[in-house]
């Protein structure tokens, strides 16, 4: 697989690339910080679900595009977020960075 270049920290196969070495108390703080937005993520990804189910139940079975393309750009922030988390990336996620 070959390396991807300009994505904001997403590919898998990337180096680390990013900022010189954070300072590791900074890097402690940020990871706190995202640690919160991810459980607001979570919170906030429920909600959608259950919205988009109730929006198919009483549809028949017609999706809401745009819960759908909310959900995708949602899952693509968690991933970029875990990446940071786990030290995979240094490129911290938006909006620090860019969203896609």
């Amino acid at each position: 697989m070959s390396k991807s270049t300009g994505d904001g920290g997403f590919a898998l196969n990337e180096a680390r690339e990013g900022k010189a070495q954070e300072n590791m108390a900074i890097r402690l703080l940020w990871m706190v910080v995202i640690s919160v937005l991810l459980s607001f993520a979570q919170t906030v990804l429920t909600f959608v679900t259950v919205v988009q189910f109730i929006i198919m139940l009483v549809s028949g079975r017609q999706l809401n595009e745009r819960l759908a393309d909310f959900g995708t750009t949602l899952g693509i922030w968690i991933a970029k977020a875990a990446r940071y988390q786990t030290a995979a990336s240094e490129v911290r996620p938006w909006p620090w960075s860019e969203l896609d």
